[in-house]
Protein backbone atom coordinates (compact mmCIF):
# COMPACT_ATOMS: atom_id res chain seq x y z
CA UNK A 1 0.00 0.00 0.00
CA UNK A 2 2.72 2.39 0.73
CA UNK A 3 4.31 4.09 -2.08
CA UNK A 4 7.75 3.68 -0.67
CA UNK A 5 7.50 0.13 -1.72
CA UNK A 6 6.93 -2.13 -4.83
CA UNK A 7 6.36 -5.36 -2.85
CA UNK A 8 3.54 -7.30 -1.75
CA UNK A 9 1.74 -5.93 1.67
CA UNK A 10 2.69 -7.60 4.83
CA UNK A 11 0.47 -8.72 7.21
CA UNK A 12 1.65 -5.44 9.70
CA UNK A 13 0.57 -2.95 7.14
CA UNK A 14 -2.64 -4.68 6.27
CA UNK A 15 -3.01 -4.33 9.75
CA UNK A 16 -2.47 -0.94 10.01
CA UNK A 17 -4.64 0.13 7.18
CA UNK A 18 -7.68 -1.98 8.51
CA UNK A 19 -7.51 -2.36 12.24
CA UNK A 20 -7.43 0.45 15.20
CA UNK A 21 -9.43 3.06 13.60
CA UNK A 22 -11.84 5.02 15.17
CA UNK A 23 -14.83 5.52 13.46
CA UNK A 24 -16.57 9.59 13.11
CA UNK A 25 -19.32 8.48 16.04
CA UNK A 26 -16.80 7.55 18.20
CA UNK A 27 -14.66 10.92 17.81
CA UNK A 28 -17.98 13.06 18.31
CA UNK A 29 -20.90 11.20 19.14
CA UNK A 30 -22.87 14.33 19.75
CA UNK A 31 -22.38 15.60 16.28
CA UNK A 32 -22.13 11.97 14.64
CA UNK A 33 -24.21 9.53 16.05
CA UNK A 34 -26.71 9.35 14.11
CA UNK A 35 -27.87 6.38 11.40
CA UNK A 36 -26.25 8.27 8.80
CA UNK A 37 -22.97 8.79 10.05
CA UNK A 38 -20.35 6.46 8.13
CA UNK A 39 -17.87 4.33 10.08
CA UNK A 40 -15.10 5.02 8.16
CA UNK A 41 -13.35 6.14 5.26
CA UNK A 42 -15.13 9.56 5.81
CA UNK A 43 -14.73 12.64 4.25
CA UNK A 44 -16.53 15.42 6.17
CA UNK A 45 -16.17 19.52 5.09
CA UNK A 46 -16.66 22.58 7.71
CA UNK A 47 -17.62 25.59 5.73
CA UNK A 48 -18.09 29.10 6.59
CA UNK A 49 -17.21 32.67 6.71
CA UNK A 50 -14.23 33.48 9.11
CA UNK A 51 -14.48 33.82 12.46
CA UNK A 52 -17.90 31.19 12.76
CA UNK A 53 -15.95 28.77 15.25
CA UNK A 54 -14.64 26.12 12.46
CA UNK A 55 -11.17 25.90 13.94
CA UNK A 56 -11.96 25.64 17.13
CA UNK A 57 -14.24 22.99 16.91
CA UNK A 58 -11.15 21.53 15.38
CA UNK A 59 -9.53 22.02 18.40
CA UNK A 60 -12.45 20.42 20.20
CA UNK A 61 -12.19 17.26 18.25
CA UNK A 62 -8.27 16.86 18.28
CA UNK A 63 -8.59 17.14 22.09
CA UNK A 64 -11.16 14.23 22.81
CA UNK A 65 -9.19 12.26 19.82
CA UNK A 66 -5.58 12.66 21.82
CA UNK A 67 -7.13 12.33 25.38
CA UNK A 68 -6.18 9.03 27.60
CA UNK A 69 -9.64 7.05 27.44
CA UNK A 70 -9.59 7.33 31.81
CA UNK A 71 -10.82 10.56 30.86
CA UNK A 72 -13.04 10.51 28.48
CA UNK A 73 -11.21 10.65 25.55
CA UNK A 74 -9.89 7.85 22.53
CA UNK A 75 -6.88 8.15 23.08
CA UNK A 76 -5.57 8.27 19.35
CA UNK A 77 -3.59 10.44 16.34
CA UNK A 78 -4.21 13.48 14.86
CA UNK A 79 -2.88 14.52 11.87
CA UNK A 80 -3.14 18.38 11.41
CA UNK A 81 -2.30 20.17 8.35
CA UNK A 82 -2.56 23.84 9.11
CA UNK A 83 -2.52 26.28 5.42
CA UNK A 84 -3.82 28.82 7.21
CA UNK A 85 -1.26 29.60 9.45
CA UNK A 86 -3.91 30.09 12.13
CA UNK A 87 -3.36 27.05 14.37
CA UNK A 88 -2.57 28.13 17.92
CA UNK A 89 -0.84 25.71 20.04
CA UNK A 90 -1.15 27.28 23.27
CA UNK A 91 -5.17 27.55 22.70
CA UNK A 92 -4.71 23.49 22.20
CA UNK A 93 -3.40 22.65 25.19
CA UNK A 94 -5.39 25.44 27.30
CA UNK A 95 -8.39 22.94 26.15
CA UNK A 96 -6.60 19.83 27.44
CA UNK A 97 -5.86 21.59 30.83
CA UNK A 98 -9.18 21.86 30.98
CA UNK A 99 -10.13 18.92 30.38
CA UNK A 100 -7.24 17.48 32.40
CA UNK A 101 -7.77 19.27 35.65
CA UNK A 102 -4.98 18.90 38.21
CA UNK A 103 -3.31 16.38 35.68
CA UNK A 104 0.52 16.47 36.01
CA UNK A 105 2.46 18.48 32.90
CA UNK A 106 4.04 14.78 31.88
CA UNK A 107 0.08 13.58 30.73
CA UNK A 108 -0.71 16.59 28.81
CA UNK A 109 2.79 16.33 27.04
CA UNK A 110 1.96 12.25 26.51
CA UNK A 111 -1.08 13.77 25.00
CA UNK A 112 0.39 15.91 22.82
CA UNK A 113 2.98 13.24 21.31
CA UNK A 114 -0.46 11.83 19.97
CA UNK A 115 -0.86 14.97 17.88
CA UNK A 116 1.30 15.68 14.32
CA UNK A 117 1.17 19.30 13.24
CA UNK A 118 2.26 19.93 9.73
CA UNK A 119 2.48 23.41 7.90
CA UNK A 120 2.17 23.90 4.24
CA UNK A 121 2.77 27.24 2.10
CA UNK A 122 1.27 26.51 -1.68
CA UNK A 123 -0.91 24.04 -2.77
CA UNK A 124 1.78 21.97 -4.40
CA UNK A 125 3.84 22.14 -1.22
CA UNK A 126 0.43 20.29 -0.06
CA UNK A 127 0.38 17.80 -2.74
CA UNK A 128 4.57 16.18 -1.87
CA UNK A 129 3.54 16.29 1.88
CA UNK A 130 0.32 14.19 0.83
CA UNK A 131 2.53 12.09 -0.94
CA UNK A 132 5.20 12.13 1.93
CA UNK A 133 3.04 11.22 5.04
CA UNK A 134 1.51 7.61 2.85
CA UNK A 135 4.15 5.25 4.85
CA UNK A 136 3.43 7.77 8.72
CA UNK A 137 -0.24 6.08 7.82
CA UNK A 138 1.16 2.82 7.16
CA UNK A 139 3.40 2.83 10.30
CA UNK A 140 0.59 4.54 12.71
CA UNK A 141 -2.24 2.21 12.88
CA UNK A 142 -3.77 4.83 15.69
CA UNK A 143 -4.00 7.62 13.47
CA UNK A 144 -7.28 7.91 12.40
CA UNK A 145 -7.86 11.50 12.11
CA UNK A 146 -6.70 13.76 9.66
CA UNK A 147 -7.38 17.27 9.76
CA UNK A 148 -6.88 20.40 6.56
CA UNK A 149 -7.45 24.04 7.80
CA UNK A 150 -8.08 24.90 5.38
CA UNK A 151 -8.39 23.71 1.88
CA UNK A 152 -9.18 26.93 0.17
CA UNK A 153 -6.19 28.87 1.42
CA UNK A 154 -4.59 28.68 -1.87
CA UNK A 155 -7.83 28.96 -3.86
CA UNK A 156 -6.91 32.86 -5.39
CA UNK A 157 -3.08 32.18 -5.65
CA UNK A 158 -3.90 28.52 -8.27
CA UNK A 159 -6.32 30.84 -9.70
CA UNK A 160 -4.11 33.61 -10.79
CA UNK A 161 -1.55 30.92 -11.26
CA UNK A 162 -3.41 29.16 -13.75
CA UNK A 163 -4.48 32.22 -16.04
CA UNK A 164 -7.45 31.81 -18.50
CA UNK A 165 -7.44 27.60 -17.64
CA UNK A 166 -9.67 26.58 -15.45
CA UNK A 167 -8.00 22.82 -15.54
CA UNK A 168 -4.67 24.98 -15.08
CA UNK A 169 -5.89 26.83 -12.06
CA UNK A 170 -7.32 23.66 -10.64
CA UNK A 171 -4.98 20.85 -11.77
CA UNK A 172 -2.71 20.84 -8.12
CA UNK A 173 -5.92 20.89 -5.78
CA UNK A 174 -7.94 17.76 -7.88
CA UNK A 175 -4.24 15.81 -7.36
CA UNK A 176 -4.47 16.77 -3.64
CA UNK A 177 -8.29 15.68 -3.61
CA UNK A 178 -8.01 12.29 -5.46
CA UNK A 179 -4.90 11.35 -3.39
CA UNK A 180 -6.95 12.17 -0.30
CA UNK A 181 -9.55 9.92 -1.17
CA UNK A 182 -6.82 7.02 -1.61
CA UNK A 183 -5.49 8.10 2.14
CA UNK A 184 -8.86 8.01 3.03
CA UNK A 185 -10.22 4.34 1.35
CA UNK A 186 -6.94 2.74 1.68
CA UNK A 187 -6.67 4.05 5.65
CA UNK A 188 -9.89 4.18 6.68
CA UNK A 189 -9.42 7.40 7.84
CA UNK A 190 -11.97 10.34 8.90
CA UNK A 191 -10.82 13.53 7.02
CA UNK A 192 -12.25 16.93 8.05
CA UNK A 193 -11.31 19.86 5.66
CA UNK A 194 -12.08 23.47 6.39
CA UNK A 195 -13.02 25.92 3.51
CA UNK A 196 -14.44 29.25 3.28
CA UNK A 197 -17.16 30.74 2.12
CA UNK A 198 -15.47 33.49 -0.43
CA UNK A 199 -18.16 33.35 -2.54
CA UNK A 200 -21.40 34.85 -1.25
CA UNK A 201 -24.79 35.51 -2.80
CA UNK A 202 -24.73 39.16 -3.95
CA UNK A 203 -27.33 41.77 -1.76
CA UNK A 204 -31.03 42.06 -4.18
CA UNK A 205 -30.14 38.99 -6.11
CA UNK A 206 -32.95 37.97 -8.61
CA UNK A 207 -31.37 34.15 -8.62
CA UNK A 208 -33.78 31.35 -8.50
CA UNK A 209 -33.71 28.34 -5.96
CA UNK A 210 -30.41 26.45 -7.17
CA UNK A 211 -27.84 23.77 -5.45
CA UNK A 212 -25.82 26.51 -3.94
CA UNK A 213 -28.78 27.53 -2.19
CA UNK A 214 -31.44 25.53 0.18
CA UNK A 215 -33.37 25.80 3.25
CA UNK A 216 -32.70 23.50 6.62
CA UNK A 217 -35.11 22.03 7.93
CA UNK A 218 -35.40 24.76 10.48
CA UNK A 219 -36.01 26.81 7.73
CA UNK A 220 -33.14 28.78 7.63
CA UNK A 221 -31.66 30.10 4.25
CA UNK A 222 -27.96 28.45 3.56
CA UNK A 223 -26.36 30.05 0.73
CA UNK A 224 -23.43 27.73 -0.12
CA UNK A 225 -21.62 28.34 -3.76
CA UNK A 226 -19.19 25.53 -4.84
CA UNK A 227 -15.89 27.15 -6.23
CA UNK A 228 -13.58 24.42 -5.46
CA UNK A 229 -12.62 21.99 -7.88
CA UNK A 230 -15.47 18.98 -9.08
CA UNK A 231 -13.15 16.76 -7.77
CA UNK A 232 -13.36 17.51 -4.11
CA UNK A 233 -16.91 18.11 -4.20
CA UNK A 234 -17.94 14.76 -5.26
CA UNK A 235 -15.60 13.63 -2.86
CA UNK A 236 -17.65 15.00 0.22
CA UNK A 237 -20.28 12.94 2.26
CA UNK A 238 -21.00 15.49 4.54
CA UNK A 239 -20.91 19.06 4.55
CA UNK A 240 -21.16 21.40 7.99
CA UNK A 241 -21.91 24.97 7.77
CA UNK A 242 -21.06 27.25 10.37
CA UNK A 243 -22.58 30.90 11.41
CA UNK A 244 -22.25 33.31 14.12
CA UNK A 245 -25.41 34.32 15.65
CA UNK A 246 -25.68 37.99 15.65
CA UNK A 247 -23.35 40.54 14.71
CA UNK A 248 -22.12 41.23 18.30
CA UNK A 249 -18.29 40.92 18.90
CA UNK A 250 -18.69 39.70 22.38
CA UNK A 251 -20.69 37.65 21.34
CA UNK A 252 -19.82 33.65 21.13
CA UNK A 253 -23.01 31.78 20.51
CA UNK A 254 -22.63 29.39 17.41
CA UNK A 255 -24.98 27.50 14.96
CA UNK A 256 -24.11 24.65 12.76
CA UNK A 257 -26.12 22.88 10.38
CA UNK A 258 -24.93 19.18 9.00
CA UNK A 259 -26.04 17.85 5.95
CA UNK A 260 -25.75 14.32 4.36
CA UNK A 261 -25.40 14.76 0.87
CA UNK A 262 -27.02 11.26 -0.59
CA UNK A 263 -29.98 11.95 1.75
CA UNK A 264 -30.11 15.85 2.03
CA UNK A 265 -31.06 15.36 6.09
CA UNK A 266 -29.87 18.08 8.06
CA UNK A 267 -29.42 18.47 11.47
CA UNK A 268 -28.64 21.54 13.23
CA UNK A 269 -26.86 22.01 16.48
CA UNK A 270 -26.24 25.26 18.39
CA UNK A 271 -22.63 25.43 20.61
CA UNK A 272 -20.47 28.38 22.71
CA UNK A 273 -17.23 28.73 23.06
CA UNK A 274 -15.45 29.11 26.24
CA UNK A 275 -12.04 29.44 27.57
CA UNK A 276 -12.52 25.57 28.08
CA UNK A 277 -13.62 25.57 24.29
CA UNK A 278 -16.63 24.23 22.91
CA UNK A 279 -20.08 23.75 24.67
CA UNK A 280 -22.89 22.31 23.42
CA UNK A 281 -25.90 23.58 24.00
Amino acid sequence: MCSDFHRAETGTELLARLEGRHSLKEIEPYLFADEESPVHGVILEFHGPEGTGKTEMLYHLTARCVLPKSKGGLEIEVLFIDTDHHFDMLRLVTILEHKLPQSSEEIIKSCLGRFYLVYCNSSSQLLLTLYSLETMFCSHPTLSLLILDSLSAFYWIDRANGGESVNLQESTLKKCSQFLQKLVNGYRLVLIASTQSIMQKPLNSTEGASASSFKCASNEDIDYRPYLCKAWQQMVKQRIFFSKQGNSKGNNEFTLVSRHLKSNHFKKHCFIIGESGIEFC
